[in-house]
């Protein structure tokens, strides 16, 4: 005798469909607990991630939410595959730090019509993300600046190197630096392209040198314009790799003490260099609370509390200097938040 199966298959597919909208609706309507799912996207991988991780990871544990932790290491197409990963599995809510805010403009906004998303770090304005959480890259390019003409009161020829230009964070903080050596009026809009020298006839930018996040270039990079410049005054490394390579190039070439060195970031190396007297100074963000804040903010929206986000869209964590007079204790407060002895 044939048996007739249709029936029990219909009703297992509608038992089953109807778990899996039972289970949907339970998760969004939970707003505490293990049912959030956030995730943590950075830029790259570097140790200003590390130090961001533990700030995500931090806040998650406090707040009871599961999050992780994505550093995309080949660029846009990496990061664009771990976030429409993350949507395929029901993310609530993204924190990403894009990698050109330009031409990744379409492609937030139709993630931000998926699943709550901000930035953090590197911004992408006038798009559809809810918010942004971080520092003014610009003013933060304009405290290096100050810090380059206390440095270097007499001018003299300056190198910048950085992993890409075409980052929001990275085009604003160059940007801020060049217009405070220069003496120029605040405006975050101007833009110097990189492929000239741009000087006021006391300073002078000779070059800008791009890396990609590949270290070996980055150092290479450095050693090629202390060859091409042999009167070079000063090294400003934009990205938290770039001055500690830069370091290990002069200290090849017994150019240490001869030409500062001028940082962003807070990498162990920078930070030994501040101390020890080779690199001048660091402009530091806080990539723990860009971490903590981020996880925070997006549990908050997930939970349906959207006034939790500002008029502005913007959330600040001012940039701070750190010099030989404040790393110590700096360092330590790192250290500490970060488990390391």
């Amino acid at each position: 005798m044939k048996i007739r199966r249709f029936p029990l298959i219909l009703s297992a597919l509608i038992l089953a469909t109807s778990s899996a909208i039972l289970l949907g609706c339970s998760k969004k309507e939970g707003t505490g607990g293990s049912n959030i799912r956030l995730a943590f996207i950075t830029n790259g991988v570097a140790s200003f991630w590390t130090i961001a991780k533990f700030g995500a990871e931090a806040a998650g544990k406090e707040l009871g939410v599961n999050v992780s932790v994505h550093m995309p290491a080949e660029g846009i197409v990496d990061q664009k595959r771990i976030v429409e990963d993350l949507i395929i599995r029901g993310v609530d809510g993204i924190a990403i730090s894009l990698i050109d805010s330009h031409n990744q403009a379409s492609f937030v906004n139709e993630t931000a019509k998926q699943t709550a998303l901000i930035t953090q770090d590197a911004d992408a304005p006038n798009t559809d993300r809810l918010a942004y959480i971080g520092m003014d890259n610009y003013l933060a390019g304009r405290m290096l600046g100050q810090l380059i003409k206390e440095s270097l009161p007499q001018g003299g020829k300056l190198a910048i190197f950085v992993g890409r230009v075409e980052q929001d964070n990275a085009r604003k903080r160059r940007q801020g630096t060049i217009d405070e050596v220069l003496g120029r009026s605040i405006d975050s809009s101007r833009y110097d392209p990189p492929g000239t020298e741009i000087t006021n006839g006391t300073y002078t930018f000779v070059v800008t040198l791009t890396d990609q996040f590949d270290r070996v270039k980055a150092k290479a990079n450095c050693e090629d314009a202390v060859l091409r410049y042999p009167d070079l005054s000063g090294i400003v490394g934009l990205f938290a790799y770039n001055a500690p390579l830069c370091l290990e190039a002069l200290k090849q070439t017994q150019k240490v003490g001869t030409i500062k060195v001028f940082s962003f970031d807070e990498a162990d190396e920078t930070l030994q260099g501040i101390k020890d007297g080779s690199i001048s100074g660091t402009i530091v963000q806080n990539p723990y609370e860009y971490g903590f804040q981020s996880i925070k903010l997006l549990k908050e929206i997930v939970a349906g509390n959207k006034q939790s986000i500002p008029p502005s869209k913007f959330i600040d964590i001012p940039a701070r200097r750190i010099d030989r007079s404040s790393v110590d204790a700096f360092w330590a407060d790192l250290k500490k938040k970060t488990g390391r002895p």
